[in-house]
Order: structure tokens, then sequence, then C-alpha cells
């Protein structure tokens, strides 16, 4: 009888560090896709059933009182520190769909999906109509 509860146990364990293993929530490392050097740290978190991202912290010095103003609407002139960029994605399979990424630089709104590739690297893609239209970021997982 131990036995049988030490092994549920266990497995009852390694399953909620699988889970979580597999988590897109969290902070994660963006990329500038010009210049290739860290640009800032985004915190995935989820609300209400669905994922959402802000900013937490800009690497760049120079870029830390940045605000967003391109934006259009309440992230008008808003500093892009702590704003969310990330909103409403749902999970659709081993992805998260049906969101939108906001890119401060632009002002611009971009559908989004986001997926995890391994443990410690997401794969994130705005998109204007269709998928195909868009670019792809990888960001990595800060621990």
């Amino acid at each position: 009888m131990k036995k049988a509860i030490f092994t549920f146990l266990l497995v009852a364990v390694a399953g909620i560090f699988s889970a979580n293993a597999q988590s897109v929530t969290g902070k994660w490392k963006t990329i500038d896709d010009e210049t290739g050097q860290p640009k800032s740290i985004v915190e995935i978190y989820e609300q209400n059933g669905k994922i959402y991202g802000k900013v937490v912290e800009i690497l760049n010095p120079a870029k830390k009182d940045a605000k967003c103003t391109k934006c259009k609407g309440a992230d008008k002139d808003k500093p892009i520190d702590g704003l969310v960029i990330l909103k409403g994605l749902k999970k659709d399979g081993k992805e998260w769909t049906d969101g939108d990424i906001l890119d401060p630089n632009k002002g611009k709104l971009y559908s989004c999906t986001i997926k995890l590739d391994g443990a410690d690297k997401l794969s994130v893609r705005g998109y204007v109509g269709i998928s195909m239209l868009g670019r792809s970021q990888t960001w990595h997982r800060v621990k």
C-alpha cells in the first residue's frame, strides 16, 4: 500500500513539474530584429483564461523612458515600460492564438500566435490577415 501511495505521489509531482515546464507564463527576453541585441523583458501571464504579456523591463538604458508615441487609443503616449503588448491569446492545441501583439516602436497592432519551442524558447508570430504575411521572433525564457 505504501508503495502505491509513493508511486502516485511521484507521478503527481512529476506531472506538476512537467506542466510548469510547458507553460508560456513567466518572463521572456525579446531580441531586436534589426540589431540582434536583447531589447526587453516581457512578463506573460494568464487572466480570465487568456494570455497577456507586458513589458516589465527595457534593457537599453537610452530607451528606458520611451513612450508609445505612435500608438493609437488607450496606449497612445504611455510608457513602453509597463505596456501590455500581448493581448487576449487563447490556447489552441500546442499554441496560443486569436490574440494581438503591439509593436510599440511602430504603434501597430498585429494578429498574433505564440508557441513553445522547447521549455525555454517561445516562437512569437505577428501578422496581418494570414499568418504567412508576418514575421516571427524567438523569445528566450528568463530564469
